[in-house]
């Protein structure tokens, strides 16, 4: 393999494909606890080089893993198979921004929020924000159909996806979709490669939707005695008939790890943010009709309008995987989806195993959507087949399941899932999923050794 790879690295740009130790152990994991080495690690720079590598992997039968930003949880650009590690992360402009047809064309390698703030810049929106938009790449968030915040009233990824263009396994290039914000022209394929994980082909190009900046925005942090004060919040301000761009929620384990490391974070049991967007009247009576519903059950709530100061009250949600990692524990970060109606009753769910199993659980994240970060605090140096944390997090995810939710909401299932794709599918599902795979990737040289 290694020999057949020093011959691709001759038909390509000089650089383009490296063998040196220290780029392989910088391309062999995510944020997961899992890597193994490449063989080797190409760099292409446009859609003909990534093109031209496919083709040769193909006819040699040399798995290829593709990477962004290497900032997701499940292990799933781990290239578990060795082969060729495929990084995008050259591929990252801009190509285009078109305020008259509300679109972004964009490489794969760009940062979300280079193209949040280039858009802003032009009074323009691009509203999905996972948590690690300053790192996560274009390409990622699409590989994994990510998510964040602001999902309860604008979605994750795939609803901002226009058009696609994706080199397949043998190297052919199709584009999907286009510069129009209907299509309804054959199978939605976009949707198909959206959330594939990398297992399908590989986007080397997007055309992604672009919405009218709302002009305000304004927000509010609660804080309450105890989380199922907290997650009746969720309810009470859904009940209400109101519609925030965000909702989340954040449990004791996660404020005092905050409490180190993140200014002002505050000394209470747990948290609901709060926060609307629009023009400025409707926001504001928006955020008091909030607060109103939630002061009888909390114990203090500040509230904040505009930019600078509502970006006070999120520097606290944003800092939370980084303060959980400062413990110095391993954070196994589940990102369980449950129906709404079910919140309370997971956090119940989590604080029974924390209590059965003495390890610490923190959970936060996005209520409003039943979307919860449930991070299980593992000893230093918590290895992926760690039998009690398997036992642990079977006894979460068949519990979630039993509420009719769902074992992954943004992160996808990757190689940390893996062992419960079976619970958590039927053979039917998985049969077509192993029909679509092998008819896409027939010698199954894309993303191999995940969970299908």
């Amino acid at each position: 393999m290694k020999n057949h790879l020093r011959t691709l690295s001759r038909l390509l740009p000089r650089g383009t494909l490296r063998f040196d130790p220290a780029t392989l152990q910088a391309n062999s994991s995510d944020a997961w606890v899992a890597s193994a080495l490449p063989t080797a690690v190409a760099f292409p720079r446009n859609t003909a080089e990534v093109s031209k590598i496919l083709a040769f992997t193909y006819r040699h039968r040399i798995p290829v893993t593709s990477r962004g930003a290497g900032r997701g949880y499940v292990g799933g650009c781990v290239p578990v198979r060795a082969g060729l590690v495929l990084s995008l992360v050259k591929m990252n402009r801009i190509l285009q921004i078109s305020p008259a047809d509300g679109l972004a064309v964009v490489q794969p390698g760009v940062i979300t929020a280079k193209l949040a703030s280039t858009a802003t810049r032009q009074k323009l929106f691009y509203p999905p924000d996972p948590a690690s938009l300053k790192e996560s790449t274009l390409g990622g968030n699409i590989a994994t159909n990510a998510g964040g915040p602001r999902c309860l009233k604008y979605g994750v990824t795939r609803n901002y996806v226009l058009g696609l263009e994706v080199v397949l396994t043998d190297g052919t290039t199709v584009r999907l979709g286009g510069c129009t914000h209907k299509n309804r022209t054959g199978f939605d394929l976009i949707g198909l490669f959206t959330g594939s994980e990398g297992m399908l082909g590989i986007v080397t190009e997007a055309t992604l939707r672009l919405i009218p900046l709302p002009s305000t925005r304004s927000s509010l942090r609660a804080e309450f005695t105890s989380i199922a004060k907290a997650a009746a919040g969720v309810q009470k301000i859904l009940g209400s008939g109101l519609l925030p761009c965000a909702l989340e929620i954040a449990d004791s384990f996660t404020l005092a790890a905050a409490r180190k490391v993140i200014p002002n974070t505050p000394n209470c049991n747990s948290i609901l943010i709060v926060e609307f967007d629009g023009q400025l009247a409707s926001v504001k009576n928006d955020l008091a009709s909030a607060a109103k519903v939630l002061r009888p059950s909390s114990s203090k709530i500040v509230t904040a309008h505009g930019n600078v100061a509502c970006e006070k009250i999120w520097e606290i949600r944003r800092g939370f995987s980084y303060a959980l990692r400062d413990t110095g524990l391993v954070k196994l970060n589940e990102d369980v989806t449950v129906p709404r109606g079910k919140v309370v009753d997971l956090f119940r769910l989590t604080a029974k195993l924390q209590k059965k199993h003495g390890v610490p659980i923190s959970s936060f994240g996005h209520a409003g959507d039943g979307n919860i970060h449930v991070n299980l605090m593992a000893p230093a140096g918590t290895k992926p087949d760690d039998r009690r944390m398997h036992r642990i997090l079977d006894e979460l995810f068949r519990g979630v399941l039993q509420m009719g939710g769902v074992i992954s909401g943004e992160h996808g299932i990757g190689l940390a899932k893996k062992p419960w794709w079976k619970v958590a599918t039927t053979p039917a599902l998985r049969h077509l999923h192993t029909q679509i795979k092998r008819t896409l990737d027939p010698r199954n040289l894309l993303n191999p050794g995940k969970y299908l």
